[in-house]
């Protein structure tokens, strides 16, 4: 017989048995002591996760579409007088899928080409472009910038089906990219000077724009705040309730163990080598989202290998956010009446922002 480990050996009867596989351990037939193994059904199913779409977690969706016509009458209730908005679609370059969005501009231009612009993109496994950014779009309007905000596949507020196309670090970034072709479209915009921004999803959106285009991104330049980096480490420490949302989606159909190419694939923190355009990560030790345990690795790694490109920042237990904690620590605003709630790093954190894009995008 093959020679096994000693632990192996040891472990091996009991594995046999909780199969209930009936097996002799040697030529000469000896059997192991009769042991009974308990499965503890509660156990079994908090740790189950399934890899078949129809499994995926169900949402109510027209109670997601009845909270996104609230949000469509804050925003254009808070935008007059202030900015243009509208509501548009365009199609994704990905299949042609209709994707809705947001488009924020200034009341006044100063001519063809002259202002730049920038996709803004929301966060969340399932999502949308919500009121909590309503006070930093009017600051980036207010500072000449164009925005539109996709509501990508995946996102809530627009159907079941909508929701259900949920394919995360897959075809919403192809998404996301494509509502450039909304701000080339404005006379105004210069289609050299567009970026893109992100909180927390929409931040690892923004990290892999930036770094899987092989021919180079559209984007000078992107802000990723808070942003996931790496799904094998996230599934993993997350556990099995937070994993659901990932194994169930159609283009993935398991979890890291059963895809691991594709969730290489869809992390950041891989392709840290192929950025080519600048990019300011801030992250924040208290952060109860992405944990500093997943984000420390990517923010060490831009600073040893992309010091020309990536301008970080770690921000040490800041004032908690509305939610989350440190995660929403950028995004304090106050519900309802929707302006800032400033924290000293709030503050530092968006002045930084700000300086970045000027820097690379001009004002």
């Amino acid at each position: 017989m093959t020679q096994l480990r000693p632990w192996l050996t040891a472990s091996l009867p009991a594995v046999l048995l909780a199969a209930g596989l009936a097996t002799s351990l040697s030529a000469q037939g000896a059997r192991p002591p009769r042991q009974t193994v308990k499965m503890d059904s509660a156990r079994a199913a908090l740790l189950y996760v399934s890899n078949r779409h129809e499994d995926h977690p169900v949402a109510d969706y027209d109670a997601a579409i009845k909270d996104k016509q609230k949000t469509d009458s804050i925003y254009a209730a808070r935008s007059k007088g202030v900015m243009k908005f509208s509501k548009v679609t365009y199609k994704s370059s990905a299949d042609g899928l209709e994707i809705p969005a947001y488009l924020f501009e200034p009341l006044t231009t100063k001519g063809a080409r002259a202002h730049p612009a920038m996709v803004w993109v929301h966060g969340g496994v399932h999502s949308n472009f919500d009121p909590q950014y309503l006070p930093f779009v009017i600051e980036a309007v207010q500072r000449g910038y164009a925005i539109v905000a996709p509501d990508y596949r995946g996102s809530t507020g627009h159907g079941k089906a909508h929701h259900n196309a949920i394919d995360y670090g897959g075809m919403e970034v192809d998404d996301t990219e494509s509502a450039v072709s909304v701000l080339k479209a404005l006379p105004y915009v210069n289609p050299d000077r567009i970026g893109v921004m992100g909180w927390s999803h929409g931040g690892y959106i923004t990290a892999l724009l930036l770094t899987r285009e092989a021919n180079g991104s559209p984007f000078k330049a992107g802000a990723a705040i808070v942003p996931v980096t790496n799904l094998l480490f996230r599934l993993s420490f997350k556990g099995p309730s937070y994993q659901r949302s990932f194994s169930t989606q159609s283009k993935l159909s398991g979890l890291p163990f059963e895809q691991r190419a594709e969730y290489i694939r869809r992390s950041p923190y891989y392709w840290v080598d192929s950025l080519k355009t600048p990019i300011l990560v801030h992250v924040a030790t208290n952060d109860e989202d992405v944990n500093f345990e997943e984000a420390r690795p990517l923010i060490d790694a831009f600073q040893a290998r992309q010091p020309r490109l990536a301008e970080t920042k770690v921000y040490v237990n800041p004032t908690p956010g509305p939610s989350s904690v440190g995660h929403t620590f950028s995004r304090r605003v106050t519900k309802g009446t929707w302006v800032r709630d400033d924290s000293p790093e709030q503050i530092d954190s968006w002045n930084r922002t700000w300086a970045f894009f000027e820097k690379h995008l001009g004002k």
